[in-house]
């Protein structure tokens, strides 16, 4: 950034100073005073005054031009400062010449006035960039200054710069958490919305990973850090952007070898033009066309087409939680023409959940039931079931005499009725059958089936499998509605893939593919004639990232070093797989259409200039030149700017506060949507942020309902 805004503050002061002595370089022009009839102001040596003037605007000025002309020459890569370079150099001394050697016409106020329009354009350049920059280094000047470190029991203010991996710090409700970490105390809703573009403040609580810079909600966390200085999200992120902004673009190639295209054709029109008009009429009449072919040559607006848009377009994608590593991996995605996705943590949510639930009683009691006897095994099957009947908000009572009974399940007795809740083992050797059309329909989608047995008869099923994100369905959707394949890739078995396949409407998958093989499938595809985007969590399948045309690390959270991946997904969410495509094709649509109206100027002015309709008294004067350029460049800028509207909505922390209530044990503001439970008492309905707090309201409902506590008591 300090590069950019060195640029800026260079430009602006050389335009400023330039602009200054441009006033009486027009006021003393003889075709400024004949055109404002000010042919009175003449004053001794004016021609003299105009060389000294323009001299210093052309050394001063235009110093920058000549510096980057002279790189150019020197590299044999002739381009934009090259055009700029030999245009205001080529006007200055022939300019010059007019007063010491040769009759003519002076081109002292287009030399000025083009200095200054360049001068200004570069000036708006670096202010747009820098502005695109500090967006997102902005960043940095959110983290906190100073942590309250916990150690050996008292709490101590220190330099965030002083943490270490391992230290405890105390987070206070409003503040920001100084470094990556993970929770292991404490729940808070956390807003981090300025750094992964998530709008709605996420609850937190033990083991949940928070990132630096976050701002903690009306709880109080303590941390455990596990990142500081270069290795914390933020720091990764400036890096990734950084890199992602020096990268060079098809694009942009393409810019520059237009404009080293266009220096050969200005000379080469410059040449021809000289030769004609020196035959057809004068040798004054010929510098004079030749000077002005050159002079308006001058790319400027083609040298602003792709700088701004990359700079937009890096900062956007990187508010909406999307890091771009490699710019011409972001082009490509565009061309995109089939997705592959990983399914366990891609599309899954890569934990075991409750899909299905078949009830032979009543629904609610069948949870009840079944949540009484699981509530007492650590099993991860039966956790997932209680946790899905929390979720149901469905009161568990009490179990008596709980045994466990291994490799088949477990047994309870609740209130009057004897409970059995395990595997197709457990019912066989029950002698129960389980042949409804329904159960089988779920072993068949290879889901893991729980059975519930109530006084010797089966009561419901529970199946259970890795549960598919919530917005699967709606990425894949969008994907096949663009006209794209949409493929699956997965380790597990057949009937898992055929059944997650089948939820999402996916064309295709590939069943027990090991991480080695997934590569070999990516070949496969490409063989087809497909352009190919991978979509994995970047651990197991950085073989396929590379090998895809466009390599999208989902499921990354906080960890953004995934070298393997083009593209990171911060929030994790598929359904970004279909806006970065969005993002790249508008991106690539106004670089296009600013290249366009770049090169409409040159293919314009570059023959009127030669004088091809002079015959016609159709002449372009260098100043005419002048003017259409800028207007060229002024498109270019503000065509680049509409990219803005596609800046996510929400980053500064302008949403509507959620609607929430308070957990009647610890006061903890939690959101209804996100508690862990609720249960009903007395014809009011009470939420939970945790299991302790629902053990300790259900020992004493009548205490906990009437107790009015303050906002995050404890």
């Amino acid at each position: 950034m300090a590069h950019h805004a060195h640029h800026m503050h260079m430009f602006k002061r050389k335009f400023w100073v330039s602009l200054a002595l441009t006033v009486p370089v027009l006021l003393l022009s003889d075709a400024i005073q004949s055109w404002f009839g000010l042919t009175w102001l003449e004053v001794p040596y004016q021609q003299e005054i105009l060389l000294t003037l323009s001299a210093v605007i052309y050394a001063y000025g235009g110093l920058p031009f000549l510096q980057g002309m002279a790189e150019e020459v020197k590299r044999r890569q002739p381009g934009m400062m090259t055009l700029i370079g030999t245009a205001i150099s080529v006007a200055f001394f022939y300019s010059a010449a007019t007063v010491i050697l040769i009759t003519g016409m002076d081109f002292f106020w287009e030399l000025a006035t083009l200095i200054d329009v360049m001068l200004l354009g570069h000036w708006i350049e670096a202010k747009s960039v820098l502005g695109a920059s500090r967006a997102l280094e902005e960043l940095v000047r959110i983290m906190p200054t100073t942590a309250h470190l916990v150690r050996d029991g008292e709490v101590i203010e220190v330099s965030v710069s002083q943490l270490k991996i391992g230290d405890l710090v105390l987070v206070r409700p409003g503040e920001k958490i100084p470094s990556d970490g993970v929770v292991v105390e404490g729940g808070s809703f956390v807003n981090e919305a300025l750094l992964t573009g998530e709008s709605k403040p996420i609850f937190k609580t033990k083991e949940s990973k928070v990132i630096g810079g976050a701002i903690n909600g009306e709880g109080a966390l303590k941390v455990r850090i596990e990142r500081t200085g270069e290795e914390t999200y933020i720091a990764q992120v400036i890096k990734l952007v950084k890199t992602a902004q020096e990268s060079r673009s098809h694009t942009q190639d393409l810019a520059n070898r237009a404009a080293a295209f266009l220096f050969y054709v200005a000379l080469g029109v410059g040449i021809v033009t000289f030769v004609a008009w020196s035959i057809l009429a004068s040798t004054d009449m010929a510098l004079e066309h030749t000077v002005t072919v050159l002079v308006i040559a001058c790319p400027h607006a083609l040298g602003l087409a792709i700088p701004l848009v990359v700079a937009l377009s890096t900062s956007i994608t990187a508010k909406s939680g999307i890091l771009v590593r490699d710019r011409k991996a972001f082009e490509m995605i565009k061309d995109v023409d089939a997705v592959v996705f990983d399914k366990t943590g891609t599309l899954t949510e890569g934990k075991f959940g409750v899909t299905d639930v078949v009830a032979y009683i009543p629904t609610e009691r069948l949870l009840a039931l079944t949540a009484s006897v699981e509530l007492n095994s650590e099993h991860i099957i039966a956790k997932a079931i209680v946790e899905y009947v929390h979720s149901k908000g469905v009161p568990v009572p009490n179990v008596k005499a709980f045994k466990a009974l291994p490799g088949k399940g477990a047994y309870g007795k609740v209130a009057r009725s004897e409970v059995y809740v395990g595997s197709q083992t457990l019912l066989q050797e029950m002698k129960i059958p389980a042949n409804d059309d329904d159960i089988r329909a779920l072993q068949d989608q290879g889901k893991t089936v729980v059975f519930t047995v109530v006084d010797g008869k089966l009561a419901g099923a529970f199946a259970l499998a890795d549960k598919i994100r919530r917005e699967s369905a709606e990425a894949t959707a969008k994907l096949k509605a663009l006209g794209l394949k949409v493929y699956m890739l997965t380790g597990d078995s057949e009937s898992v893939a055929r059944w997650v396949a089948k939820e999402l409407g996916i064309d295709e998958y590939f069943a027990q593919v090991l991480p080695d093989q997934k590569s070999e499938i990516i070949r496969a595809l490409k063989a087809r004639g497909h352009k190919v985007a991978m979509v994995g969590d970047g651990v197991n399948d950085a073989p396929a990232l590379v090998t895809a045309d466009v390599g999208i690390a989902i499921g990354a959270g906080t960890d953004v070093a995934i070298e393997s991946a083009d593209i990171i997904l911060v929030k994790n969410d598929p359904r970004d797989v279909a806006k970065i495509r969005d993002l790249s094709q508008k991106t690539y649509s106004k670089m296009t259409q600013n290249l366009w109206w770049a090169a409409g100027y040159n293919i314009i002015a570059i023959p009127l200039a030669a004088g091809v309709l002079s015959g016609y008294g159709v002449v372009l004067p260098p100043a005419i030149g002048a003017i259409i350029m800028s207007l060229s460049t002024v498109i270019v800028a503000l065509n680049s700017q509409t990219l803005r509207k596609y800046e996510p909505k929400g980053v500064e922390f302008k949403e509507e506060a959620p609607v929430t209530v308070k957990d009647p044990v610890c006061g903890m503001e939690i959101e209804p949507a996100t508690a862990y439970s609720k249960t009903e008492y007395k014809g009011k309905t009470y939420y939970f942020c945790s299991q302790h707090c629902e053990e300790e309201f259900k020992k004493n409902p009548a205490k906990y309902a009437s107790k009015k506590l303050e906002n995050g008591e404890h």
